[in-house]
């Protein structure tokens, strides 16, 4: 039998089950370049004030990290190095979209009941990254038409372009990741790995400037590539062309690995246990931890290295941009308003908080995907769904918490030793860290909140990200009113070090998570278990 037979079927079943999420993603990847290319066209009416960006933001370390290189002091120029962050959005929701509709199609048992059809074997895989691609092919066409109403055509195709083509390469990354494990979970740790990985190459490679000797670091990511395309400056087409290659290659390795594996299986086959269960695993929480142990270590390992990295790159904020009040002032509205050094570690805290959200979302659904695999019905056979879902939802609570405090701790280090002064800059920083926990509860307590109340829906939380994301990132630049940005919890976290630490916003805070959580746990008490 062909082993493409049924992918057509299987792609109209995805676009039914994903008929709400995917428009709503492409539609925010398509207006928030469109938008801020409008935006631009305001702030930066003159070639002195577009001078004036690119002698600041052109050398500042982190928008270098947080956008990328200023390849061109147009208004296109400025546009292309703002939304260089989007790339990276785009390969998180790729890999998370192939690995829903492969990984976690298997480990339900859903991929064996519809092999016993006319399936294919490469038939699920083939329909996901078809979904994925032509996805990310509409946001790159549809982006660059947007951009061309207010900027020049080669530059805003260049835009498109390299949206669709980091899209494309991921999900195939996606695809590569599903075949490795028999767990889903695992399979987004090791694609998020990686997109993690790639990511700290591109910082690396850009957060020195052209001077640093580093930028061809660049080369060794996909995300660096997008950068690499230089849009409204000298276009490289050919690097589309990488990224062509680069697809296939992947999505031919995923082909191979899957035509290798068993159904349900993975290519890293899962460790067979001792014969004897130990004593601690006789309890829901002890359980919990044999089920969270590994992914925790490796979200602390993400945690200690983004720490290490931005602490790193912070002494060097104060020389650069001492003598200049305009960037002063950019500083300022991106986080603290007292020293330019606090204003970088409060901004940057606020990005390790949303990292830290995504462990909570992804702990605290766990839950979900036990009850889908059918695992939670035998195991509450023995014991109570209270205590069930409260031994989940220690490591959705204390796990951020946990890694909030290895960020604040690494990056507190790092810079004090750069510094002469670890006594002095670790508490403060680690204060930075610590102080994005109630934001990151009250997305935790949503999630179990989903979990518990629509638990088809419980996607939601990670869109509930995406949009806290969004806000937090592009709001302000897109002068976004003010009621909006407020329904990120994000936005109410006190902005230290630099200003008065506030307890009004944090109890807040604290107050809607507790009311998510206690909603959680009631509602889990009085439906079906085992409920779609």
């Amino acid at each position: 039998m062909n082993t493409l037979v049924g992918t057509g079927k299987l792609v109209r079943l995805i676009l039914r089950r994903d008929r709400w999420v995917l428009p709503l993603w492409i539609l925010w990847l398509i207006l928030i370049p469109v938008s801020l290319a409008s935006a631009y066209q305001e702030q930066f009416p003159t070639a002195a004030d577009r001078a004036e960006y690119a002698r600041t933001a052109g050398t500042n370390p982190t928008f270098l990290a947080l956008y990328g290189p200023l390849h061109d002091t147009s208004v296109g120029g400025i546009v292309a190095q703002r939304i260089g962050a989007i790339p990276l959005f785009i390969a998180l929701i790729s890999v998370l979209i192939v690995i829903r509709h492969t990984r976690t199609e298997e480990q339900a048992g859903r991929r064996e009941l519809l092999s016993a059809a006319v399936c294919g074997r490469h038939a699920g895989l083939a329909a996901a990254l078809a979904v994925t691609m032509v996805a990310n092919l509409v946001v790159g066409l549809f982006v660059g038409l947007g951009l061309r109403a207010e900027l020049p055509a080669s530059g805003s195709l260049a835009v498109g372009l390299g949206f669709a083509a980091v899209g494309c390469v991921f999900a195939a990354v996606g695809g590569l990741a599903a075949q490795f494990t028999e767990n889903a979970g695992s399979a987004r740790g090791i694609a998020i790995g990686g997109i993690g990985a790639f990511f700290l190459i591109r910082l690396a490679a850009d957060t020195g400037g052209e001077d640093s000797g580093l930028t061809w670091l660049n080369w060794l990511s996909p995300l660096g590539w997008v950068t690499e395309m230089r849009a409204f400056a000298d276009e490289r087409w050919w690097i589309a062309l990488l990224f062509a290659v680069c697809t296939v290659l992947v999505t031919l390795v995923a082909v191979l690995v899957s035509s290798r594996r068993d159904i349900g299986g993975g290519l890293l086959a899962a460790r067979l246990g001792p014969p004897d269960a130990p004593s601690w695993l006789g309890s829901p929480l002890g359980l919990a931890w044999r089920l969270h142990r590994t992914l925790l270590a490796g979200w602390l390992v993400t945690f200690a290295v983004l720490g290490a990295v931005f602490g790193g790159i912070a002494e060097g904020i104060g020389d650069l941009m001492k003598d200049n009040e305009n960037l002063k002032d950019v500083f300022a509205r991106m986080g603290g308003q007292q020293g330019l050094i606090d204003s970088y570690i409060a901004s940057m805290m606020s990005l390790v908080g949303l990292v830290a959200a995504a462990y909570g979302i992804q702990a605290a659904l766990k839950l979900r995907s036990e009850e889908e695999a059918t695992r939670a019905e035998y195991l509450l056979t023995t014991t109570g769904r209270t205590p069930w879902v409260l031994s989940h939802l220690v490591f959705a609570l204390l796990g951020p918490t946990a890694g909030l405090a290895v960020a604040g701790v690494s990056a507190g280090l790092v810079h004090g030793a750069n510094s002469g002064d670890i006594g002095g800059q670790t508490p403060p920083i680690l204060g930075a860290a610590m102080v994005q926990l109630p934001a990151v509860w009250v997305l935790s307590g949503l999630a179990l909140a989903l979990f518990a109340l629509l638990p088809r829906m419980t996607a939601a939380a990670w869109g509930a990200l995406g949009l806290c994301g969004i806000l937090g990132q592009f709001g302000r630049a897109l002068e976004f009113d003010q009621k909006l940005l407020d329904i990120s919890p994000f936005t109410h976290v006190p902005q230290v070090p630099g200003n008065d630490l506030t307890l009004g916003p944090i109890l807040a805070l604290l107050a809607i998570a507790a009311a998510f959580i206690a909603t959680g746990l009631v509602r889990t008490r009085h439906r079906d278990i085992s409920a779609a």
